[in-house]
């Protein structure tokens, strides 16, 4: 998005708010990645609704970061506006049957299965462990430990460009393995908040196996700037052991390493370009698929432009 024209445009819409040429490694857990055209910030799911239309009747490109756990930036950065969604409000109802929890999309999902377990609440101890937001969590149908988004979810509001807003249910996200309509078909839409579905447990109960899955965590899962997962898990096996067997595990390219500790987490040593990454990638989906005719899916997303033939 070079035009001028067009940015004075958006300035004039919502002035100091915007920013240019922003740095997009600073909101992203690998580290990574180049400058975004513009960005801004939205605080409530107001906001990033109204941002939302008004970057649609400009047509200007943009995309949604919540904690940026889950995506790659290209060291080219976005040519575009990059939204950071801080909209972060919890409302838990334990009074109605069954209790639920309404959140922001900006919401820290792991913080949100706390504030449920502080309220007796449970249904959420899976979520303890995950890094990311609750948009991205229904945009991915994140998981761990046996559940997913979709073992909870009942009602995500959805910002759809023409039609307003709308609610989705399970059935039209179409939830697949680590896979939502909206994240297969690349969907022009916003997620703005969702209602999680929860039970009454006992408090103890649930902080210990909170506290199960996040030591579980710590044992198995290495530390330092990373995406989280690299790759789905295919069909009846797990992308880390293909990885491990493909004789890859501590394979370094640049700044970038795939973890000695877990074969499908890539780490960013300190110095590490998404360039380095972006490599590490095709010589592990390269080396699995020549070794074992496995074809190694991507579970992060993609942000930039990316040269598929290195």
């Amino acid at each position: 998005m070079t035009d001028r024209v067009l940015f004075s445009k958006l300035r004039a819409i919502f002035g100091e708010r915007l920013q240019e040429n922003v740095r997009l490694a600073n909101y992203t857990t690998a580290r990574v990645g180049g400058a975004a055209d513009g960005l801004l910030v939205a605080n409530s799911s107001t906001e990033l609704a109204e941002i939302g239309r008004r970057l649609w009747e400009l047509s200007v490109p943009f995309r949604i970061l919540g904690s940026g756990s889950n995506v790659l930036v290209s060291d080219n950065g976005f040519r575009g506006v990059v939204v950071i969604n801080h909209a972060r409000t919890v409302k838990i109802n334990a009074r109605q049957t069954p209790p639920t929890v309404w959140a922001e999309s900006g919401a820290n999902f792991s913080s949100v299965a706390r504030q449920a377990a502080l309220r007796c609440l449970s249904g959420l101890e899976w979520a303890a462990t995950i890094p990311g937001t609750i948009g991205g969590a229904v945009y991915g149908n994140a998981g761990a430990h046996g559940a997913d988004m979709q073992t909870n979810l009942v009602m995500a509001e959805i910002l759809h460009p023409q039609n307003g807003i709308e609610m989705w249910t399970c059935e039209r996200l179409g939830y697949e393995y680590r896979s939502s309509a909206i994240k297969r078909e690349r969907l022009p839409l916003i997620i703005l908040s969702a209602t999680l579905r929860l039970t009454h447990g006992d408090k103890d109960e649930i902080w210990a196996r909170m506290q199960e899955y996040v030591t579980k965590r710590r044992r198995t899962q290495p530390p330092g700037a990373s995406m989280g997962s690299m790759f789905k898990n295919p069909p009846g096996d797990f992308a880390g052991r293909l990885i491990e067997a493909a004789e890859l595990k501590g394979a370094r390219v640049g700044g970038a390493e795939i973890s000695p500790v877990h074969a499908n987490f890539f780490i960013n040593s300190g110095n590490a370009t998404a360039r380095d990454i972006w490599k590490l990638i095709r010589l592990a989906q390269r080396t699995v698929q020549e070794k074992f005719n496995v074809n190694l899916e991507l579970e992060i997303e993609l942000l930039g432009e990316w040269d598929e033939n290195e």
